[in-house]
């Protein structure tokens, strides 16, 4: 059961096998398009075949287009386009599904059985079958491509979430002790002999005490030095997820666990404590991240979040050594969170960050939403507003953005410009290969730390 959980999605023999039984249900249902010929006749078929294999190219495109205006336009289900990559790896299902229908369509139509002149057939039903399993094959490859592209689902195991569900929740041993003297400074503190090897994960409910938000369950990273005794006072990096999406999935795609370790493996046990947050509530959810008639978002973040993590965790109590993070939505966050609340947040990693939060791709539909249509009121909260606003001397941000994500380099010039000039110190960087996927966030996510371990005072 281990080695099926264990399977990788994004590489090795999945990958081949999802393009073998892609390419060859392509190849079936590409040589049966088209209008039946005699068993007798003589000469190749391509030009009979040519033509309902574009017309079914053409018309899929023609679909996809047409339900990608829907989804942004009309029903607002993301607020900006899909990948490009995305769609392209939707047109073969998609084709697949039209040539399917067509093959079916000429199967069961009426006189396909008895048709003169024709010879014998295979059965309607073991066509069905046939036809069926070849649009499997292609929808099998059109998948696994599209993970590949997000980076979210690395093996079965993430898929299924079945690693995730064996996360423990936090127990009494890690929590703080109530009264406990806060822990020696990171300065004068060394590791002691027999510090594990690495960190652990666990989960946990953080209640909306204040602002009422019934959030999904925290994920908390607790790095080695955490289980020294006695613990040093550990940096604080507060994490959200993209929209739609869950905080586990900074533990699948974003690999957080794997990613965090080597940092402290590199840095004598030392990272930052991670907690994961979910400021949404459910997985289409989009507060936002914002106090408006959605959500009291911003006062969870800003009150539940630092207060449950104070009163729970041996952390160091000091702002400069908070920070907030993200990817997409989440990243929009942490922007968020730098600027409205830079007396909790001193720093922030923003990983392909919108320009501004959003409910839709028309900006009134958010302000409506959100505001009951006062542009006022929203703008004097998103990040660019702020940061023009106010000065923001001896607070930072990490930017990184796939580079093969024109769209969100474009945000990250704008956002990383205003930045500098409200006084934030600033690096930004475009992630070699990475498109608007999770390799961005976890790839990016070493050297955000390492923009921000001489701020945490941890030793490189």
């Amino acid at each position: 059961m281990h080695y099926i959980e264990d399977l990788r999605l994004v590489d090795g023999p999945v990958v081949w096998i999802a393009w073998a039984v892609g390419a060859a249900g392509a190849a079936y249902l590409v040589r049966h398009a088209g209008r039946r010929r005699s068993r007798d006749a003589a000469g190749p078929r391509w030009p009979e075949l040519l033509l309902p294999v574009a017309v079914a190219i053409l018309s899929a495109a023609a679909l996809l287009a047409g339900a990608h205006w829907l989804m942004i336009y009309v029903f607002s289900v993301v607020p900006g386009e899909l990948p490009g990559e995305v769609l392209a790896w939707s047109l073969p299902a998609v084709t697949a599904l039209l040539l399917w229908l067509t093959r079916l369509w000429g199967t069961w139509r009426p006189g396909y059985i008895r048709s003169p002149g024709r010879g014998d057939r295979p059965r309607p039903a073991r066509i069905a079958a046939l036809s069926t399993g070849a649009l499997l094959g292609v929808i099998i490859l059109s998948a696994v491509q599209t993970n590949i592209y997000f980076g979210l689902n690395h093996t079965v195991s993430d898929l299924l979430g079945t690693a995730v569900a064996r996360v423990q929740p936090l127990e009494d041993g890690l929590k703080r002790t109530p009264g406990a003297p806060a822990g020696s400074s990171l300065a004068g503190w060394s590791p002691p002999a027999g510090l594990p090897d690495g960190g652990v994960l666990r989960r946990a409910a953080i209640p909306g005490t204040t602002s009422g938000f019934e959030s999904r369950e925290a994920y908390i990273y607790l790095p080695p030095a955490y289980r020294a005794s006695p613990r040093p006072a550990l940096p604080v990096l507060v994490l959200f997820a993209g929209q739609p999406g869950a905080p586990a999935d900074w533990l699948t795609g974003g690999a957080l666990r794997g990613r965090m370790d080597r940092y402290a493996a590199e840095h004598h046990g030392v990272a930052p404590v991670v907690v994961v947050v979910d400021p949404n509530g459910y997985s289409s959810g989009n507060t936002l991240c914002m106090d408006s008639r959605i959500a009291r978002a911003d006062t969870f973040l800003s009150v539940d979040v630092p207060g449950w993590i104070k009163q729970t965790l041996d952390v160091d109590q000091d702002p400069s050594r908070w920070a907030a993070g993200g990817f997409s939505f989440g990243a929009t966050c942490a922007m968020q969170m730098v600027t409205r609340h830079p007396d909790i947040y001193s720093s922030a990693l923003a990983f392909s960050s919108e320009k501004e939060p959003a409910l839709a791709k028309e900006r009134e539909k958010t302000i409506a939403a959100s505001f009951d249509g006062d542009t006022e009121t929203f703008d004097r909260q998103t990040p660019l507003r702020l940061m023009q606003d106010r000065r923001f001397d001896g607070h930072a941000i990490y930017f990184g953005a796939g580079e093969r994500d024109p769209e969100f380099i474009g945000y990250m010039e704008i956002l990383s410009h205003a930045a500098r000039a409200a006084g934030f110190t600033v690096e930004s960087r475009p992630v070699a290969g990475a498109g608007h996927s999770w390799d961005t966030a976890s790839q990016g996510l070493t050297s955000g730390l390492d923009f921000l371990a001489s701020r945490w005072g941890i030793r490189q």
